[in-house]
């Protein structure tokens, strides 16, 4: 793509978040949303392959269903309260509406259906930004409207989002997908703290996009997109074999990684709101996405493949990608452990 294009749409990606971010009126916020879907469809649709023709096709039909639904919800709501102001969601049939819609703009369960299906089709650094920059408005309008909206339906999300997650993921080969079950799980979880603790679901957001990245761009470098291929990549480069899967098992919340850290912040937190119930249930449920991170281990360092060389094969053509975002998201996603009373005491 012409990097003046690139540049264009990369900085529209950006302008959209930031509209939202900054945006206390429904009709400021949804423009934001408008233009980060049309910044990244370019980009999704730059491979000129079906699939990815495909994958952008869905993509944009689903974003513009959400999108319709927040303006409807939106003016339903002005109507109504007189007033366009996100605080003043006043209207529980609107206030339903925009989670509803805002849910399936970021893929919580039961409207996650695209999701997998959109990510598989796109190539890893645009899948990256689709699960990681792409929740970050829609997410935020979620925080600002999560008072008005019935805590019920929020659990109900969140832990449907979480089994989801869990469950979707483990018959898949496919690294793409797997990563889009992962998304919705990590998500779930951040819908299910977010009217007892919102700080946590910031807190759980930030993790999410370390590890995710950490993962994405290890794949990246080792141009893997089947559990198959993780089988080679240890002859490639030991040391980043060894470093992504410590990353998974971080994605997956063992400790001591970092990944660990969000999970068990937020099921003390349910724990104190007196739902130890909801919080097992949520425990059991990340046992399930850890067996697919642990298949995703078994593959990557314990198995060989019957094609592979017994040594590091010195003639493999060097990346050209940077290394610094990989080392840095990887440290991040390993070492933060230790920080969690800071942590804490900021939040």
């Amino acid at each position: 793509m012409n990097p003046y294009v690139l540049t264009a749409l990369l900085s529209s990606l950006g302008l959209g978040t930031t509209l939202t971010f900054a945006s206390s009126h429904w009709l400021l916020a949804w423009m934001g949303l408008e233009i980060n879907t049309l910044a990244i469809i370019p980009l999704m649709a730059q491979h000129h392959h079906p699939r990815a023709v495909e994958a952008t096709t869905k993509y944009f039909l689903t974003q513009a269903a959400a999108a319709a639904m927040i303006l409807f919800a939106s003016t339903t709501n002005a109507w109504l309260t007189g007033g366009w102001d996100m605080n003043d969601m006043s209207s529980p049939i609107a206030s339903a509406m925009v989670i509803a819609a805002l849910a399936l703009k970021i893929g919580l369960a039961p409207m996650h259906f695209w999701m997998p299906e959109v990510l598989q089709g796109l190539d890893l650094l645009t899948g990256l930004i689709l699960s990681t920059w792409q929740k970050l408005a829609p997410l935020a309008l979620i925080v600002q409207t999560a008072q008005a909206i019935d805590p019920l339906l929020l659990t109900t999300l969140g832990l449907m989002s979480t089994l989801v997650g869990g469950w979707g993921g483990l018959n898949q080969t496919q690294l793409r997908k797997i990563l889009a079950y992962s998304s919705i799980a990590h998500m779930g979880w951040m819908i299910i703290i977010l009217q007892y603790a919102p700080q946590l679901t910031l807190l759980a957001l930030l993790m999410y996009i370390f590890m995710t990245s950490s993962a994405f761009l290890t794949l990246k470098a080792s141009s893997s997109t089947k559990i198959g291929t993780l089988a080679t990549i240890w002859s490639k480069s030991p040391i980043l074999t060894t470093a992504a899967a410590l990353v998974l098992l971080s994605l997956g919340g063992l400790p001591p990684l970092t990944g660990f850290m969000p999970k068990w912040l937020i099921l003390q937190e349910l724990a104190k709101q007196g739902l130890p119930l909801l919080a097992t249930v949520m425990a059991l449920a990340a046992l399930l996405s850890l067996y697919f991170y642990l298949r995703l281990c078994y593959a990557m360092t314990l198995t060989i493949s019957p094609h592979t060389n017994t040594f590091i094969t010195p003639w493999r053509v060097q990346t050209t990608q940077f290394s610094f975002p990989l080392a840095l998201s990887t440290v991040v996603a390993l070492g933060l452990l230790p920080m969690a009373p800071a942590i804490v005491m900021l939040s």
